[in-house]
């Protein structure tokens, strides 16, 4: 069974001498590495075969104070560090349907996508072979072409080509957003399906949410991945902070949900055209605030669905990721519009984990705090994806953008600043025990 890696708590020692020896925090490994338990993301080297009952060994009660005593710089580059190695290792272990693309980044690795080519451009794409495939994002009116990389042809270089011949065109691969590769689902969990009306919905896009008892709200799930959807822990454990009753209560306990599972069983899960696909169905059924716990870089397609999205009532709020300070800006936090959030801990500290964005709206507890896993049962949790749910859950009660910062707790420095953005949301909404 795969794990989220922020989720999961059983502390380890072996784990804290291991990350010792790396010179990596703890839980770095835990909060960067993919979701569901899949080490193809790890943290590398010679210790890839010695620590996967390990890595997803990270809670609240590890000694954080001995992390807060490395200096910002120091924390930064091993956070970086890892990323690095978290990338280079996915794409390595599957080379099959994944490859880096002209800027570095993972991407659906035979996969272009081309916005704004004329007739002329599409027709030297077709006799250079790329079989220019015309497609429209349904719910956005958004068009698109997908071309198919020659066989035995890199994805970069192929990228290089394509803006050649289609000059003054939108030319990107088919970016991938963390968590990705979610896996089918733990033995015994099984899809959570609540038939009943959509009117007042809140979006998730994510993996799979699996049928819970915490989960009692009309609940619609549609896949936008190979083998989607499936229930996933991260999914489900942002559900539950949505709208979770019980021990696990969200800021919207029963209130419809609507799941977008965009990776299913695919290793190239989790890409830009899903994620658009999976805007589309949310605008289509009149969602009108959307969470999106995902983490990536920016992309044509992407940043125009959320563009088409947002032109049709629809706000989203992202996660800014825990890939630290020193990450590339997290999208779609970045884009303008979508609710950035980033998460604090019990005494309401920024996370040492957390990543950047090039605004940053609220924050929202993301650590000492519990969701439910796939039993229903409470797991701690930690990270960024926490705090979003949080933040969206209470749009969707207070109504409205303004109402909403006028509930925010200033925290750090007087007014907005780049830690907190407007303060402290639904502090109260932390489920300690």
């Amino acid at each position: 069974m795969r794990k989220d890696k922020e989720t999961m708590p059983r502390p380890s020692i072996r784990l804290l001498a291991i990350a010792a020896a790396l010179c990596v925090p703890a839980w770095a490994g835990a909060q960067l590495a993919l979701p569901g338990g899949d080490l193809r993301g790890g943290i590398g080297g010679g210790l890839r075969d010695t620590v996967p009952d390990l890595i997803d060994t990270v809670g609240g009660t590890l000694p954080l104070d001995q992390l807060e005593r490395l200096s910002p710089a120091r924390l930064a580059e091993n956070l970086l560090a890892v990323r690095t190695d978290r990338l280079a290792s996915l794409v390595r272990r599957n080379s099959d349907s994944i490859a880096f693309d002209d800027r570095g980044q993972p991407a659906v690795r035979d996969t272009i996508l081309v916005m704004g080519a004329g007739a002329a451009a599409l027709e030297a794409l077709r006799k250079a072979g790329y079989d220019p495939q015309a497609e429209r994002i349904e719910g956005l009116d958004l068009p698109l072409t997908r071309l198919t990389v020659p066989r035995g042809q890199p994805l970069a270089r192929a990228i290089k080509s394509v803006r050649k011949l289609a000059p003054g065109a939108e030319v990107s691969g088919d970016s991938l957003y963390f968590p990705s590769g979610a896996a089918p689902s733990a033995s015994g969990a099984s899809l959570a399906s609540r038939p009943g009306s959509s009117s007042g919905a809140l979006g998730l896009i994510d993996g799979g949410v699996a049928a819970i008892a915490s989960l009692g709200g009309p609940i619609e799930q549609k896949g936008f991945a190979r083998g989607a959807p499936v229930p996933s822990t991260h999914g489900t454990a942002v559900a539950s902070l949505l709208t979770g009753s019980g021990p696990i209560r969200g800021p919207a306990p029963g209130a419809p949900l609507l799941v977008a599972d965009v990776y299913g069983g695919d290793p190239a899960g989790g890409n830009a055209l899903a994620l658009a696909r999976a805007l589309g169905w949310m605008a289509s059924r009149g969602v009108r605030i959307v969470t999106m716990s995902l983490v990536g870089p920016p992309n044509p397609v992407l940043n125009g669905a959320v563009r088409a999205a947002q032109g049709k009532g629809v706000t989203i709020v992202a996660a800014v990721g825990n890939d630290g300070p020193a990450a590339p800006p997290a999208y779609p936090a970045s884009w303008p519009g979508v609710i950035a959030v980033t998460g604090v801990d019990g005494r309401d500290r920024a996370l040492l984990e957390a990543g950047k964005s090039l605004h940053l709206d609220f924050a929202a507890p993301g650590a000492d705090m519990f969701a439910a896993d796939m039993k229903g049962n409470a797991a701690r949790v930690r990270g960024t994806s926490f705090a979003a749910p949080l933040v969206a859950a209470r749009l969707h009660g207070a109504g409205s953008l303004s109402a909403l910062s006028r509930e925010a707790r200033d925290l750090g420095k007087k007014g907005p600043d780049a830690t907190y953005g407007r303060g402290l949301i639904c502090g109260s909404c932390r489920n300690n025990r």
